[in-house]
């Protein structure tokens, strides 16, 4: 691997599993829905700058209303429904429930697209979830509770899984970047509906919570989709993506590190459970995808 490619499958990881904890932290300071306006909010102006910069055109008037769609369920529902489920799950747990959105867009993709979900498939889904019902059993403490926010989770990777399912030719048409662009700024719109007494509650934020809702609107909200472009570029969309199995790890170990969670052994092992369900799935994704590019001459590389 060049590193290069290495370089930005790493800053993609890293950035992304440090949200989780990164969550915790404004959390402290700030209401759910605070912290996932401002978050998007912050995104969104550094995006207009970058949109600026790189003169990247506006989208075609009559795609406006699917872009605010997507970018309401990519974005808007998948921070909030997250930031709300982070109140009584922890980051670490969040970021293994939140893995299980590619299982969710190939059950989306099948009602809606008609792709055929092969029985490896469904094997895949039954076992990522049996692997989020032993997380659910392992993490103890208030189980009303957690199963509300793993259900806000859950909600948020559906959220998102809807952004992957349909945005697929709106990528081609605009790109990734530009694309990411106006989601992003889309998803943030919705979400001045949060904006009232957001005044006062910067006013009483301690400084780390602060700095972590920065951090959070700067680094995991954008620069991943810039990595990512770039890695999927070089390598295809399958390899690029089959990566990110690894940010649930990276999340568990920065928020022993930072915030002293430790799961317990039955969470863990539902953690390794769902991930090898949703490894089972991408396969059979995989498997279909390059059955479809040799029938049209030629391999996903």
């Amino acid at each position: 691997m060049k590193w290069k490619v290495f370089l930005a499958y790493s800053v993609t990881i890293i950035l992304w599993g440090s949200a989780f904890p990164g969550i915790k932290v404004g959390l402290q300071s700030y209401s759910p829905e605070h912290l996932s306006v401002l978050r998007l909010l912050i995104g969104a102006f550094g995006l207009i700058i970058f949109a600026a910069i790189k003169k990247i055109r506006l989208p075609d008037l009559k795609d406006v209303p699917i872009i605010l769609l997507l970018g309401f369920l990519g974005f808007a529902v998948y921070h909030t429904a997250l930031s709300f489920g982070e109140t009584s799950v922890n980051a670490g747990t969040a970021s293994l429930l939140v893995s299980t959105t590619p299982i969710f867009s190939a059950i989306l993709a099948s009602v809606f697209l008609k792709e055929n979900f092969s029985m490896v498939g469904w094997i895949g889904s039954i076992t990522a979830f049996l692997g989020v019902a032993m997380i659910s059993f392992g993490m103890g403490g208030s189980v009303a509770a957690f199963a509300l926010g793993a259900l806000l989770i859950l909600i948020a990777a559906l959220g998102e899984s809807f952004y992957f399912v349909f945005q697929t030719n709106y990528l081609k048409k605009y790109g990734v970047l530009p694309f990411t662009v106006y989601t992003i700024i889309g998803g943030a719109l919705f979400m001045l509906f949060f904006i009232p007494g957001i005044g006062a509650e910067i006013s009483n934020a301690s400084v780390s919570s602060t700095y972590a809702v920065i951090y959070l609107g700067l680094f995991p909200t954008v620069i991943p989709y810039f990595a990512l472009a770039y890695v999927t570029s070089k390598v295809g969309a399958s390899e690029a993506t089959s990566s990110l199995y690894l940010t649930p790890a990276v999340a568990l170990i920065i928020s022993w590190i930072l915030l002293g969670e430790i799961p317990t052994l039955l969470a863990l092992l539902g953690g390794g459970l769902t991930l090898v369900g949703v490894s089972l799935s991408n396969l059979n994704i995989k498997s279909k995808t390059n059955v479809r590019n040799k029938r049209k001459g030629y391999v996903d590389l």
